[in-house]
């Protein structure tokens, strides 16, 4: 059955903005109230710790009109843990003996239902109705990325979520398509030796990364527009269109190269030291590299701070996920989500600022922000 102590509410109201210190405020009243959908409060207990950033996301999430998943002390209505939902579409359920593997379209992550876990029968019958109409969901999961809640979601005309259209996964290109593509892109063409004057040399490159992995996160404060690379779980897509905008306005020409497997990455930005993705995407760059007779020899770079710290080969890039079957494909850098696309970048502002919000509430947990030592 589900949790009895915990609330899954589309809107959040403070009862004061957390317009000065909040441990200040929060001590001063007494504690501040929280009011949730259905008439119901919970209260930010001065007397945990982690309050002070449990009403910074909160406030985070009031403003990006998020839903939120609290734990509630039945007793006192203090709250004792806060978690993040996600409103997606499920596109996947792939069973296991373990319960589920799903896959969500806002997301790249692998994310589970085990059948051990609570409420099992509830979660299992909500992602299958889900799966078959396409409705969004709201899934709430630890940071672990094992699913404990799923609640339908139903747009009100008070909802700020962007959602895009349900996404199809492509398919490879044929044999046919490269071999064409390889014929029009052929290196001898006159327009090739234009090309290449237009790729970067390596030191350019590695200045252009330098400049992206710049605006990584502070992750106990999160100030936008940072863009939250100590949070790899989720959010790729916008990481990269993100990147890929700021390159743009250098003058660049970024394209972005994606990759589908059973991804297993190790990271110290986790607390179990690793992430697993069904996908991950990052922008590229043209790094010339030497003269090769009479034209430039050049190679698509991966500019990805959330994985490396310099600029490396899509090959390199893609043996440190840990699927050797893995594949590629290359796109223009305006594909923002498996051939959507996001020209205003609203979609990107909003996704970023909500694993920002990730990111903090990572950091509010005992175990602190990331690095973690503990991670080799």
């Amino acid at each position: 059955m589900p949790n009895p102590n915990a609330i899954v509410s589309r809107h959040i109201r403070l009862g004061a903005p957390p317009d000065r210190a909040a441990q200040e405020q929060i001590r001063t009243e007494g504690g501040l109230s929280v009011e949730l959908d259905e008439g119901r409060r919970a209260r930010l207990d001065p007397e945990n710790p982690r309050t002070p950033g449990f009403a910074q996301v909160l406030d985070g999430l009031e403003k990006l009109g998020q839903p939120v998943y609290l734990e509630v002390d039945p007793e006192t209505s203090a709250i004792t843990d806060l978690l993040i939902p996600l409103v997606a579409r499920v596109i996947a359920l792939d069973r296991g003996d373990a319960g589920y593997e799903v896959a969500l379209d806002q997301s790249h992550a692998v994310h589970t239902l085990r059948r051990e876990g609570p409420d099992f029968s509830g979660i299992e019958a909500e992602l299958k109705a889900a799966l078959e109409s396409g409705s969004p969901v709201i899934v709430t999961e630890d940071d672990a990325h094992e699913i404990i809640d799923v609640r339908p979601f139903r747009p009100g005309p008070e909802d700020g979520l962007l959602l895009p259209d349900r996404i199809i996964m492509p398919r490879r290109p044929g044999a046919l398509a490269v071999l064409i593509w390889w014929v029009w892109y052929w290196p001898i063409w006159p327009w090739w030796w234009w090309w290449g004057y237009r790729c970067i040399t390596p030191a350019h490159a590695q200045q252009v990364f330098d400049a992206m992995a710049a605006t990584t996160c502070n992750p106990l404060t999160v100030p936008p527009p940072c863009i939250p690379f100590l949070y790899p779980d989720d959010g790729c897509w916008a990481r990269a269109h993100e990147m890929a905008r700021l390159m743009i306005n250098m003058g660049l020409l970024p394209r972005k190269v994606w990759i589908q497997g059973s991804l297993h990455t190790l990271t110290r930005n986790n607390p179990n030291c690793y992430v697993n993705w069904g996908w991950h995407v990052a922008p590229t760059l043209c790094v010339r590299r030497r003269w090769y007779w009479f034209w430039f020899w050049s190679q698509r770079m991966v500019i990805d701070p959330s994985l490396f710290t310099t600029p490396v080969s899509e090959a390199t890039w893609k043996s440190v996920q840990g699927d050797p079957n893995a594949t590629l494909t290359q796109t223009a850098a305006s594909d923002y989500l498996w051939g959507q696309t996001d020209p205003t970048y609203a979609l990107t502002n909003q996704k970023l600022a909500y694993y920002r919000l990730q990111l903090q509430n990572r950091s509010n947990l005992p175990g602190g922000p990331p690095p973690y030592a503990n991670c080799p």
